[in-house]
């Protein structure tokens, strides 16, 4: 469901305040602070399965990520600012990110930033929990307001394509859009991999190399039901005692990185409408788990309901969540 607001309707005195409000509400909690010109704000978002999609138009302002908004909520995500028109400059970790349109740049609401558009502008706002890139966050904090072109490389295959998302935002509203959104997430993994793997230091691009093979060689082997630590290791042609060390560091295990990944991918198939007619534990089975019983068990642990219950809550058309001002301002 397109959740749609715009300010044109209030008394000018009452726009910015309310916008604020929209704003702290549809992403986490900001300090947001007007230009010298009347405010005017649009706002389009989408929810695709976890990834929101938001598309913004306004006249010139700040906003804040503090530490004061950081401990008001425990909002744990990535996001992700494309420009589609005008200016902004994303600050964060000491970086500024000069966005023109096509530019985007990645940031992390666990930590302060600063949006600053110095007049009208346009742009489109992905916004995901961060296990969702699947990188490590220490990693991922290298690439914070770093601005990615358009134009070359990855992002020239990245910026048109979320390009013509926000033209057509309000034609996603089917059951092929979940893959969609899995889609653009495994894109953005591949560009900040890619940049990743030419940032990082020397001594550690040769480590953080292995670790991305080791997680793309279990990626395509999730299916596999003999897949653990060993196998892993041989393919690799490193001890599995070595092995364990890598994951150890990064603060996981082999057999739990499996099963996490397995778990994703089947939470994936069982909100995705085209798959309804494909039984719980065929799903399961795909991605390696044989034991239908077991598999209902640690689905239950991982995401707090059964596999059979998240299928009916997750399927789409079950409506967005409006804030109480929001709500109020709706039904004036």
């Amino acid at each position: 469901m397109t959740l749609a607001l715009r300010t044109a309707d209030l008394p000018t005195a009452e726009r910015f305040d309310f916008w604020r409000s929209v704003v702290c509400d549809t992403f986490v909690p900001l300090r947001a602070e007007p230009g010298e010109a009347p405010f005017h704000g649009e706002l389009r978002t989408l929810r695709l399965g976890e990834l929101q999609v938001t598309e913004i138009a306004a006249s010139a302002h700040r906003v804040h990520r503090t530490p004061r908004t950081i401990a008001a909520a425990d909002e744990d995500y990535f996001k992700l600012g494309l420009q589609l028109r005008g200016y902004c400059v994303l600050t964060q970790d000491g970086r500024e990110a000069p966005l023109t349109p096509g530019d985007f740049a990645i940031y992390d609401t666990t930590r302060p930033y600063t949006l600053a558009f110095d007049d009208s502008y346009r742009q489109l706002v992905l916004m995901l929990p961060r296990k969702q890139l699947r990188l490590p966050a220490e990693d991922v904090a290298r690439l914070t307001a770093v601005r990615v072109s358009g134009r070359q490389g990855t992002g020239a295959l990245v910026s048109p394509l979320l390009l013509q998302l926000a033209d057509h935002l309000d034609e996603y509203e089917n059951p092929g859009s979940l893959r969609l959104a899995d889609n653009i997430v495994d894109l953005l993994v591949t560009l900040l991999a890619e940049h990743l793997g030419t940032e990082l230091p020397c001594p550690a691009t040769g480590r953080r190399a292995l670790m991305m093979r080791i997680a793309t060689f279990i990626e395509a082997h999730l299916s596999d039901h003999d897949l653990c630590a060993d196998t892993v290791a041989a393919a690799h042609f490193i001890s599995t005692r070595y092995l364990h060390k890598l994951f150890r560091d990064e603060g996981t295990t082999v057999s739990s990185w499996i099963r996490e990944r397995r778990l994703e991918h089947c939470r994936r198939d069982l909100r995705d409408p085209l798959q309804l007619a494909r039984p719980v534990g065929v799903i399961a089975a795909r991605w390696g788990f044989a034991d239908a019983a077991h598999f209902s068990r640690i689905f239950r642990s991982a995401y707090g309901t059964s596999p059979r219950e998240y299928r009916v809550t997750s399927q789409p058309g079950v409506g967005v969540t409006l804030s109480a001002a929001m709500e109020t301002w709706l039904k004036e």
